[in-house]
């Protein structure tokens, strides 16, 4: 355990999964915040060099019995739940040892230690898919059952129900699930590049005027968000006291395969049937070249466009960058090879670089 900056008087918060690209952005916003006190910051594997105000890190692993998190979480005013591993898609019970067992445990343990707030990262991809009418956003009433092949989708939506129960068992504890987006970042630009598109693909082919052409496939439209403003809004969330249920979270605008071509410099749009592309990406993740699975891919052109305003009408929470801004910093990322500042956001996955990457199996391990 390392120690930060004292704390002084206000609210305890617990972020759990506090090293990730939503993590690092949420101890920030908790940092700023003159209504907190002090933070433990909970992670698997913590910093050397970097310790946020008001901050404490403390190691510990959710996929354990012995994590003594019920310890950890005694005295605390709320506990942000963000820990996930995307990875490996080959091996699901991995991820839902602990993605689900795993946030299970932190569930058990925050009624155990009678916290009065529980934050917890939920997802779009916890939605069912959207409405047929094209371009309609949907609130936070929608279905969340996901999209069942894909087992991000299928984690993110049985949590849903694990929350659902949660709720009712534990009435006293205000629960918020918060929906956001894809997000982005500069500093998390190299992770998502080993989570989603895999050691072959080079972050400087994406500089301006690199990529000739944008592929334009059905369904192809989504929203985004920057990490910063996610983590500004589960801040909101764990402070304001009265905040309670669901919240969805994008950026404006809706990004379709136009707007991708502007990001990249000005590429070329080109209308592709979907099959031969679903097939090709099918390929790749078989033969161990992309970690993102054709499932996913699947679930991504299935997802509804968000409607926000709950979150900016009851939290006081607005976007401080478009959703074009926010994936120009990724693309930054990735051109600068920036990283951040937790081993999760390091520029070189630990024990090794890209080699390290393939040799362990593309979407094999962790």
């Amino acid at each position: 355990m390392s120690t930060g900056a004292e704390s002084g008087k206000g609210l305890r918060v617990v972020v759990v999964g506090a090293t990730g690209n939503a993590g690092v952005s949420t101890l920030r916003a908790l940092a700023e915040d003159g209504r907190v006190g002090s933070v433990a910051a909970v992670a698997r594997r913590v910093p050397d060099a970097w310790t946020p105000a008001k901050t404490t890190w403390v190691s510990a692993d959710i996929t354990s019995e012995d994590a003594g998190l019920r310890g950890l979480f005694e005295g605390a005013d709320a506990v942000i739940h963000l820990a996930w591993i995307f990875q490996p898609t080959h091996r699901p019970l991995r991820t839902w040892r602990t993605n689900v067992l795993g946030t299970l445990r932190v569930f058990r343990a925050v009624a155990e230690a009678r916290v009065p707030a529980l934050v917890h990262a939920s997802s779009v991809g916890a939605y069912s898919p959207g409405p047929r009418e094209r371009g309609r956003a949907v609130d936070e009433s929608w279905p969340t059952h996901g999209w069942p092949e894909a087992q991000y989708c299928r984690e993110k939506a049985y949590l849903e129900r694990c929350l659902d129960a949660f709720e009712l068992r534990h009435p006293e504890i205000r629960v918020v699930r918060m929906r956001p987006a894809f997000l982005f970042a500069e500093e998390a630009a190299a992770e998502q590049r080993r989570l989603f598109a895999g050691p072959f693909v080079p972050g400087r082919l994406l500089g301006p005027g690199a990529v000739p052409v944008v592929p334009d496939l059905p369904g192809l439209r989504f929203q985004a968000l920057h990490s910063a403003d996610a983590g500004a809004a589960y801040c909101l969330a764990a402070t304001s006291g009265t905040a309670r249920g669901a919240y969805n979270l994008a950026a404006e605008p809706v990004l379709d395969p136009e707007a991708l071509a502007e990001a990249v410099g000005g590429a070329r749009v080109v209308r592709l049937p979907l099959a031969p592309a679903r097939a090709a990406l099918s390929a790749a993740w078989h033969a161990h070249l992309v970690p993102a699975s054709p499932e996913l891919f699947d679930a991504v052109r299935h997802l509804p466009l968000m409607d926000s305003s709950r979150a900016r009408e009851e939290l006081g929470w607005t976007p401080s960058r478009s959703a074009d801004e926010a994936v120009a910093a990724f693309l930054r990322g990735l051109r600068d090879v920036r990283e951040g500042p937790t081993p999760t956001l390091a520029r070189r996955a630990p024990g090794g670089g890209r080699l390290r990457e393939v040799l362990t199996g593309v979407g094999r391990r962790p």
